[in-house]
Order: C-alpha cells, then sequence, then structure tokens
C-alpha cells in the first residue's frame, strides 16, 4: 500500500510541470499531428494575467469593439449582458473613442425570450438624436452583439435593416463570439468584413492601392510606402488613415489590395467579388531575407523591380549591431506584433538562442518551425492556455540558459518578470527591414537598461 501510495504521489508531481514539446518532437509529429495540449479546444483553459492581455474583448489590443470603430464617423451600441458591457470601461476612457460606445443592458428576462431584439432599432435611434443634437451626428453604427445572441440564433442582419430604417443611416453587426474563435469565420475575420461592407464600387485607378489587414497604420518609416512609390503608386489606403467617410469610399477606387494579415483574406474575397478588386497576400517576416524574396516575388506579379538594397542592409546592419552585445537568450511570447514561430526561427539564424516560445501552434506557422528544429531542436513550445502553465516556474527554466536574457511580448515578459522585456505589442504595426530595424534596436535598448521603443 504504501508502495502505491508513493507511486500516487510521483505521478501527481509529475503532473504538476507545464505541458512543453520541442521543437524536434513536434516536427517530427507533423502539422497533422499536433499535441491536443496545445489544441485549446481540446481542454480547459488556463486564463493567467498572459491570457487575459489579448483574450478580453474589451482589453488591450484591437478586440471587436475597438476594430468595430475603425470605420470613421461610426459609433457603436454594445448589447450585452452587464459582465460582458463592463470590460469595455477602460476602452471608453481612452479619448479617441469618447462618446463612441453606447450601452443596451440585457437582464435576465432578455436572456431567456429575446425581448431585448426590439428594444434595438429604438435604441439605435436614441443614439443617433442625442449625438446629433450634440453635433456629433456619426455616419455608421456598429452594433456589438455577444455569445448570448449566438446561443439564441439572433438573425443581426434582419436586426440592423430595422435599426436602419429607424435611424437612417447605415448599420452594420459586429460579432463578439468567443464561441466562434476557432471555427471557419472567428470574430476578428468578421468584423473585418463588417468594417469594409460599406464600400460600393466605384471606377478603378491604376495608381491607387489599398493595405488590408490591420486596424492601425504601419509605422511611417516602413519602407512598403517609399517602394510602392518607387513603383508609381500615388495613392496608399489604409482604413486608419482616413479621416471622414467620403475619404473611406475612395478605398474602392483602388486598381489591387495587399492583404498583411491572414485575417482579412475573407475581405479580400469580398474586395475581388463586389468591387472588383484583386489582392495580393503579404507576410511580415523578421527574417531580411524572407523579406527580400518577398519583395522580388511582389515585383514580379506586378512586372516591376523593387530597389531594396539600401533597406535590407540596414537591417542587416542593426542586427550586426545587437550581436555586439553578446550572447542572447530569447523567450518569445505570442502577444507581440509577430508569428512567434517565424520571430524565433529568424532570431536563430542571425546567430541567437531562442529557449522557450508561447505560441498557439498551426498547419500554417509548421513551415517555420520545421526549420528552427533542424537549427534549434531542444527550444520548447509552451501554449499559454493549459491548465498546467498554473506549475510554469521561469526561474527553473532559466538554470540552463546561457548569455544575457531577453523576453519578447508581454506573456513572455509575465513568465520572466525579472529580465529586459520588449513588449513589441504597439497598435502601430511594424512591416518589413524597417520592423527588423525597429526590433533589433528595441532590444538593444532592453538589454543596456534604456527605455524600450
Amino acid at each position: 500500500m504504501r508502495g502505491n501510495m508513493q507511486v500516487g504521489r510521483d505521478a501527481q508531481e509529475e503532473r504538476r510541470q507545464p505541458v512543453f514539446f520541442t521543437a524536434e518532437e513536434l516536427a517530427r509529429r507533423g502539422a497533422e499531428d499536433i499535441p491536443a495540449e496545445l489544441i485549446s479546444g481540446t481542454h480547459l483553459i488556463y486564463s493567467s494575467p498572459a491570457t487575459l492581455a489579448f483574450n478580453s474583448p474589451g482589453a488591450e489590443g484591437f478586440g471587436v469593439k475597438r476594430a468595430g470603430l475603425a470605420v470613421p464617423g461610426s459609433v457603436m451600441l454594445i448589447v450585452s449582458p452587464g459582465c460582458c458591457g463592463r470590460n469595455t470601461s477602460m476602452i471608453s476612457d481612452m479619448p479617441a473613442y469618447h462618446d463612441r460606445f453606447f450601452y443596451l443592458t440585457m437582464d435576465e428576462t432578455d436572456v431567456v425570450t429575446g425581448r431585448h431584439l426590439k428594444k434595438i432599432p429604438g435604441a439605435v435611434r436614441e443614439i443617433v438624436d442625442w449625438l446629433s443634437e450634440e453635433g456629433k451626428r456619426p455616419e455608421v453604427v456598429m452594433i456589438c452583439i455577444t455569445c448570448v445572441d449566438a446561443l439564441l440564433g439572433t438573425d443581426m442582419e434582419r436586426v440592423c435593416r430595422k435599426a436602419e430604417e429607424a435611424c437612417g443611416l447605415p448599420v452594420r453587426p459586429c460579432y463578439m463570439y468567443a464561441l466562434t474563435r476557432e471555427g471557419r469565420k472567428p470574430p476578428m475575420v468578421h468584423v473585418r468584413q463588417s468594417i469594409y461592407s460599406l464600400l460600393e464600387p466605384m471606377k478603378k485607378k491604376g495608381n491607387v492601392v489599398d493595405l488590408l489587414g490591420f486596424f492601425a497604420p504601419l509605422l511611417d518609416s516602413s519602407e512598403l510606402y517609399a517602394l510602392l512609390q518607387g513603383i508609381g503608386v500615388r495613392t496608399i489606403h489604409e482604413i486608419s488613415r482616413c479621416s471622414n467617410l467620403a475619404e473611406y469610399r475612395l478605398m474602392a477606387e483602388a486598381n489591387f489590395a495587399l492583404v498583411l494579415n491572414p485575417e482579412a483574406r475573407a475581405v479580400a474575397e469580398d474586395f475581388d467579388k463586389k468591387l472588383g478588386i484583386p489582392s495580393i497576400e503579404l507576410t511580415r517576416f523578421y527574417d531580411p531575407d524572407r523579406i527580400h524574396r518577398q519583395y522580388q516575388a511582389l515585383g514580379n506579379v506586378l512586372g516591376v523591380t523593387f530597389s531594396d538594397e539600401g533597406y535590407y542592409q540596414e537591417a542587416m546592419d542593426s542586427i550586426d549591431a545587437l550581436r555586439e552585445d553578446g550572447e542572447l537568450t530569447f523567450s518569445v511570447g505570442e502577444c507581440l506584433n509577430a508569428d512567434p514561430f517565424e520571430l524565433s526561427l529568424a532570431l536563430v539564424k542571425m546567430g541567437f538562442a531562442v529557449a522557450e516560445i508561447f505560441g498557439t501552434l498551426t498547419a500554417e506557422n509548421f513551415i517555420y518551425l520545421k526549420q528552427l528544429a533542424a537549427l534549434s531542436p531542444e527550444t520548447k513550445v509552451y501554449t499559454n492556455l493549459h491548465p498546467t502553465m498554473l506549475y510554469y516556474d521561469g526561474a527553473t527554466e532559466r538554470r540552463t540558459w546561457s548569455g544575457k536574457y531577453v523576453t519578447l511580448g508581454k506573456d513572455a515578459g509575465y513568465y520572466h518578470p525579472e529580465i529586459p522585456n520588449v513588449a513589441w505589442n504597439s497598435d502601430r504595426q511594424p512591416y518589413g527591414y524597417d520592423g527588423v530595424k525597429k526590433l533589433m534596436e528595441a532590444i538593444a535598448g532592453a538589454v543596456r537598461g534604456e527605455n524600450e521603443a
């Protein structure tokens, strides 16, 4: 009996370790056999302080609520139980969103009967009338609904049509459905379609390009702007740079669009079918050689040549400068403006060490994982969402690391609060060689104890 008890204790202690897999193990299993522990839909979810920063629709970054207000002159009515509406309060305090969020709170009867649906058109009309009296008449009303209406099977398209009749303005739905996060059309995919759904076909202009995918503009210093202008593009539209609805509507004049985020693929399909605007998808890389090859490929499609040699050299120089800080070991999270697996591969190819990755592994980023496994087979891959992360101990993990330590991403910084962190998750988006250069400079600043860029 005593022996069995000891075996039980040993098994219990063994379970009190965070689940991880090495890059080599995952590469050997292949994209068709991703471990269940790394797939959130197969187990309970552990919402650590790290996950709350990017899981909650009302938290940092662009969740459904902020994203839904990307259309210039828009306001939002949030229809939800009080608990779902409260997490918007931190956004409402931001100056840019003052008088743009409104609430229709559902009570228990609404949840059971769907009675609230009849109230929505009147609520929208009341909002528009009040704002008009204040001299702030909106151009568009977005209606944000939650999982409650997903479970009720609410036809939001019909509700929005009723609201349009009541207020005389375009009304569009935003679905804050956490239940669909891993489905065919997750909330952040659908909200992108909603915010571009107001565009109508227009005559095309050969020197106009749309950038799709982000809710904030690229950094002004990104070379993508200069490279496009160098081949004759005169107007580059981003929804986040449109100052009013009229300017937003001019996006329909584009000759083609560049898709910079895979979550905008559905938008690109809509552009092609509805507006006659073809698109080309580009990926955000941190490997200068991949960036160069992608610009070459884009040039081949467009029938032009991009002169990116100077930008390439600036990126390589920034990498060389960081190498002068000595041996660096990274912990890479997923709460940052990068694919954690592509970024980790890029860092290893630069000559740095990546000890661990906190990331959601999918078949799409397996191409990076396979190459990473060949160069750094012992790199550990964790998921922020597995319950065993409760037992993660950063100090224990760092015993096997060497050189100077740096964490990338707010989640990695949470697990290792004692060492330098580069959050790298600003609203303004890094892209291309400029993104590499800015990241190298930010890492160097963190290692040297300077303020982060």
